[in-house]
C-alpha cells in the first residue's frame, strides 16, 4: 500500500499539471484572439481615417490651385479694368454706358 499512494499522487498531480497547463494555454489563446481582433478593427479605422485624409489634402491641393489662378488673375489688366467698371463705375474717355431703366 505504501507503493501505491505515491503512484496515485503522482498520476492526480501529473493530471492536475496538465490541465493547469491547458487551461493557461487556452486563456492566453483567447486573449490573443480578442486583442487581435480589436488591433484589426483599429487598423481598418485608421485605414478609412487615411483616405478621407488623403481626399481632403487632394481637394486643398485643388482649392490652392484656384487660389493661386486666382491670384494671377487680380493682377491682370483684365480684372483691374472688370472692378473699375463694375465696382467705382470708371469708363475709358469716349466710351458710352447703357443702364436699364427700372
Amino acid at each position: 500500500m505504501s507503493r501505491r499512494k505515491p503512484s496515485y499522487r503522482r498520476a492526480n498531480q501529473n493530471w492536475l499539471s496538465m490541465f493547469l497547463i491547458t487551461m493557461v494555454v487556452a486563456v492566453i489563446l483567447i486573449v490573443v484572439g480578442v486583442k487581435g481582433n480589436e488591433l484589426q478593427a483599429k487598423i481598418e479605422s485608421n485605414e478609412s481615417k487615411i483616405s478621407s485624409l488623403q481626399e481632403q489634402i487632394e481637394q486643398q491641393n485643388l482649392r490652392t490651385q484656384e487660389i493661386e489662378e486666382f491670384r494671377k488673375y487680380t493682377q491682370t489688366k483684365k480684372y483691374i479694368e472688370e472692378i473699375a467698371k463694375e465696382k467705382l463705375g470708371l469708363v475709358y474717355p469716349g466710351e458710352l454706358i447703357f443702364k436699364k431703366e427700372e
